[in-house]
């Protein structure tokens, strides 16, 4: 067996913990400790301070999901102003071995090594996922991430990262419409991931008063999450319905894109909407396609709940490169 330091690096947590490879493929994590990146100046003061709690010692094997593109000499997060250099991990990390992965193919890897009980139906034909073949893998947290991931016949797979949040917003009805021109007085371009992410819900809430001319208090998106997700305001309750139109129609895109069999819905925000969505018009949403309607109808979508997906696929994408030694 083997022990690796597995670490989710998102916009607002970076959330850490010790995973063990066994030699029949099977992953287990220690408890998680997660850290707010707004407390760090940079990710090695984040790792000094998960390694003083874990009392001063980590195994020399790391496995890192990183919210934004990986690749090239500097990383750089796309909602998160830290940076990692690669080629310095090892020196400033003490690690000896390392994958470093987009956090949505580190979900995607997830995807593909969770148990069929780890996932809550929302639309579409019931049953397990496909076998074979593409699933595209999205959710909604601090931005939008998106990947696919490709089961073979032989029961191996393959993940590919995409930045599938940014392509463009397409507007559906007149409130998208008016989102959109709010959203265009300080953005040249909207993509998705303005409209489909936590801090998304704060211009939807804005639109919706905008429109029925009501004057709201100033609450900040997690304010605007916690009492609509709550029904505690009427107002808020109506931009979280919006909020899951415009994820279903946002999945329907992507799997269309992707040529998908199957969408896995994930992401922090995504597992705390898992009662809300099949009560919501996500579903219809999702199918409206046009000529390709009875298609979408076909095409199962999934929640995974595995409390930690980040993690444990960083852990996963870790053991698909090096194995359990």
């Amino acid at each position: 067996m083997t022990d690796i330091v597995t670490v989710d690096i998102g916009g607002t947590h970076a959330r850490f913990a010790i995973a063990t490879l066994a030699k029949d493929g099977t992953i287990t994590m220690d408890e998680p400790i997660t850290l707010h990146t707004d407390d760090h100046a940079s990710f090695q003061s984040a790792w000094d301070d998960y390694r003083t709690r874990k009392g001063g010692t980590l195994p020399t094997d790391v496995a890192m999901a990183i919210a934004g593109p990986v690749g090239g000499d500097v990383i750089r997060f796309t909602n998160n102003p830290w940076i990692i250099r690669p080629a310095l991990i090892g020196d400033k990390l003490g690690c000896e071995r390392q994958v470093l992965v987009n956090d949505f193919e580190a979900v995607a890897h997830a995807v593909a090594r969770a148990g069929d009980d780890e996932f809550l139906h929302l639309t579409g034909p019931e049953g397990a996922l496909p076998p074979t073949g593409r699933l595209t893998v999205m959710g909604p947290g601090t931005g939008l991430g998106v990947a696919h991931l490709y089961r073979e016949p032989d029961g191996t797979y393959r993940v590919s990262a995409t930045e599938g949040g940014h392509i463009d917003f397409a507007p559906l009805d007149q409130i998208e419409d008016a989102i959109l021109a709010r959203l265009r007085k300080r953005h040249n371009r909207v993509s998705v991931e303005r409209v489909v992410s936590g801090p998304a819900i704060s211009d939807i809430y804005h639109t919706l008063a905008a429109m029925e001319n009501k004057s709201v208090p100033e609450l900040d998106d997690i304010e605007i999450w916690t009492k609509g997700m709550k029904g505690e305001d009427i107002l808020a309750a109506a931009a979280v319905d919006r909020f899951c139109l415009s994820l279903g129609s946002v999945a329907g895109d992507m799997a269309l894109a992707h040529g998908a069999k199957a969408v896995v819905i994930a992401g922090g925000l995504g597992y705390r909407l898992r009662d809300h969505l099949p009560q919501s018009g996500f579903a219809e949403r999702f199918r409206a396609k046009g000529r390709f309607e009875g298609l979408m109808a076909n095409l199962p979508v999934k929640l995974i709940t595995h409390p930690q997906p980040g993690l444990f696929g960083a852990a996963a994408a870790f053991s698909q490169k090096y194995g359990d030694a």
